[in-house]
């Protein structure tokens, strides 16, 4: 492909997306297809020869778009948001036009600086206490990193390893394989399964500990768990609070929990991968409270932010920490402004050494919308989560209803099976896209606003899903009920009985249908 072909492939692609992101309300949320489709569609081999852009283009729309779920659809509700947005669709493609890899900063140093700079904005837009922030008085500072589960992992990666060369300090008699079988990290069980993966990954024992009844991790249950550990030897290290767990985006008490862990000197990390975008509103404010006990946070910008994925924001309480934890040298990655603050090498700072140029397209979404229309774009949000729930609140059949942030969650009254079997109906529909989640131990179903640029019809359409549904689930149960059972199902029922309980059945049969008979006379 030469520059022209390039040109005229790009103008297409940016054809493609417009009408693809323009027609997304047309497409069924959820693809129309089975497990193998593609395969039947592909050849088994790469082609020998090159293919043109425009039998590549038609393929794409011919077989790949009919089989993706279409996130950025207002009617996705499901799991929690990944959106993107025009000025972050830009800002990708000139990041991989640019192509740089920013693994140290003589790598590409606008990589590296223009990264601390808007990870410094970011702070200061969600109000995090200032020793997080590159232009704080302490050590602290920002990376851009893929997700919250490569955060949380770095997270207790430094964590674990500040225990050990704690430790080593205070306990000489014991080997450094010693400390790290003793041990033991903590979080919610209502928490991310990225917590539970981060302990498979680090070697490590992470307890999931019972949350209140409204899902909350209370600081007297971390406490408990902390001393009973203690008293049997083992040596706890982190813990993970998060802010907007998965089911319910309920948030732990950090308050509680953060002098607790100060006192036993175990790391806090905080998750807010969803909710913490809400840390720029003033009105939810309150959801931050104890955050100032944190040593690492993380916020996904492609959850809630209008960054496309991947892109998780990470802020550390002392650089220093990761830096000790992940520094690995070779000649070759030397260069002469090693070790300045103003030129940190971010490969001391994550897993991988190559990074992407993430920071440029935060940088050309935040100057795109700015301060007040993110804002207002998350009140928005929450407003047609507020607006949702009204419609469901005012219809009796269902309970357990409630809202936090963008989310609403509802069910229908009666037992599990019920509501899943509404749920099962709705995706089948492939209209609108939900996902089930426990609530004081019922299944509840969880509707979040996802997707571009969501709308009031977008709700309205939505609960109209719902209801129908659930007009038809319902009337088909109870249609079942009244049935007047067949000759042949009776028999089958009795076949084993003995003579009474055959008689029994029988005469209870006949008096149902009698009682039916005389019901549909009346009416």
């Amino acid at each position: 492909m030469d520059i022209n072909e390039f040109r005229e492939f790009g103008h297409a692609a940016i054809e493609f997306l417009i009408e693809y992101l323009e027609t997304i309300r047309d497409r069924p949320v959820l693809p129309d297809v089975q497990p193998g489709f593609l395969q039947e569609h592909m050849p088994s081999e790469m082609p020998e020869q090159p293919e043109s852009w425009q039998e590549i283009m038609e393929d794409l729309k011919k077989y790949i778009v009919p089989g993706l779920t279409h996130w950025q659809s207002p009617r996705f509700h499901a799991f929690y948001p990944s959106q993107t947005s025009f000025p972050s669709i830009i800002g990708e493609m000139l990041t991989a036009g640019i192509g740089v890899v920013g693994f140290n900063w003589m790598c590409s140093p606008a990589a590296t600086e223009l990264e601390v700079i808007v990870m410094d904005w970011l702070g200061k837009f969600l109000n995090l206490p200032e020793h997080f922030l590159p232009s704080g008085k302490g050590n602290g500072g920002g990376i851009i990193q893929g997700s919250a589960s490569e955060s949380i992992l770095v997270a207790v990666l430094a964590a674990r390893e500040e225990k050990v060369r704690e430790m080593k300090i205070k306990r000489p008699d014991l080997s450094e394989s010693d400390v790290r079988s003793k041990l033991v990290g903590y979080g919610s069980i209502h928490s991310n399964s990225a917590i539970e993966k981060s302990g498979l990954l680090s070697a490590t024992k992470i307890r999931l500990l019972d949350a209140d009844d409204t899902s909350i991790l209370r600081g007297e249950t971390v406490q408990k768990a902390i001393e009973d550990d203690i008293a049997n030897g083992l040596i706890p290290f982190v813990c993970i609070t998060t802010i907007g767990t998965t089911g319910t985006c309920a948030f732990d008490n950090m308050e509680e929990i953060g002098p607790i862990l100060k006192k036993y000197n175990v790391w806090m990390h905080i998750d807010a991968a969803y909710a913490g975008a809400a840390f720029c509103l003033p009105e939810y404010a309150h959801i931050k409270k104890g955050a100032e006990y944190g040593d690492s946070i993380n916020f996904n910008l492609h959850k809630w932010m209008l960054v496309n994925f991947d892109c998780a924001a990470m802020w550390i309480k002392d650089a220093a920490k990761l830096t000790k934890s992940f520094n690995v040298e070779r000649i070759y990655l030397d260069h002469k402004y090693q070790g300045e603050s103003k030129a940190p090498d971010y490969r001391h700072w994550q897993l991988a050494l190559g990074r992407r140029f993430r920071s440029l397209r935060v940088w050309i979404t935040f100057r795109t919308y700015g301060q007040e229309y993110i804002r207002n774009y998350l009140r928005k949000h929450i407003n047609l989560a507020g607006m949702f729930l009204n419609y469901v609140n005012k219809d009796d059949r269902f309970e357990e209803t409630g809202q936090s942030l963008a989310l609403a969650y509802f069910r229908l009254k009666g037992d599990d099976s019920l509501t899943r079997k509404l749920l099962d109906r709705i995706n089948t529909r492939r209209n609108i896209y939900l996902i089930p989640a426990f609530y004081h131990n019922k299944v509840i179903i969880r509707f979040v606003i996802c997707g571009l640029d969501p709308q009031e019809k977008d709700i309205d359409y939505a609960w109209n899903e719902v209801k129908t549904v659930t007009d038809e689930l319902l009337a088909e149960m109870e249609a079942e009920k009244n049935k007047i059972p067949a000759i042949n199902e009776i028999e089958a029922e009795i076949e084993n009985l003995e003579i009474t309980d055959k008689v029994n059945v029988i005469t209870e049969n006949f008096a149902k249908s009698i009682t039916l008979c005389e019901e549909k006379t009346v009416h």
